[in-house]
């Protein structure tokens, strides 16, 4: 039973019991008696109101996940740009030993063994040993030394 229904049972019971009206008694009992009425048919209307208010703040709710799920996923797409470069990876700078372009790479991209200059397509590899780099500037110091 919903409050209007138990309102409007206890009106029936008060008229049930045919009261004599002009009794200030039965007076203040229809007073409080339409006082409930009246309260029962505000709070089945603030009821309905908040279930029309939940049902919009779910909808809106549901758009607000679709945005997020567009904006978030296309900055995860801007992470990499159109070669499948991570923009937020640490980005080398080297050399192409043909050409003498310089050209960012990434890390994976470094390590890789099909590493080519994209200005003219020519592959080399990079030698990491930092031993090799110490006897390869040596002898271009000496060299440099003897002039």
């Amino acid at each position: 039973m919903n409050l209007t229904e138990k309102s409007a049972y206890i009106k029936g019971l008060m008229e049930g019991l045919d009261l004599d009206s002009d009794k200030k008694e039965v007076k203040v009992i229809k007073a409080l008696v339409d006082l409930v009425d009246d309260l029962a048919l505000t709070v089945t209307d603030l009821d309905e109101d908040l279930d029309q208010v939940y049902d919009e703040l779910d909808a809106i709710d549901e758009d607000l996940t679709d945005v997020e799920d567009v904006v978030f996923e296309d900055e995860e797409d801007d992470d990499e740009d159109e070669d499948g470069f991570d923009e937020d990876a640490d980005m080398y700078e080297i050399t192409c030993p043909s050409c003498g372009e310089t050209v960012c790479v990434d890390e994976d991209t470094l390590l890789s063994d099909d590493l080519a200059c994209p200005s003219c397509g020519e592959k080399f590899e990079i030698d990491f040993d930092g031993d090799d780099e110490k006897e390869e500037a040596a002898p271009e110091k000496e060299e440099a030394d003897k002039e």
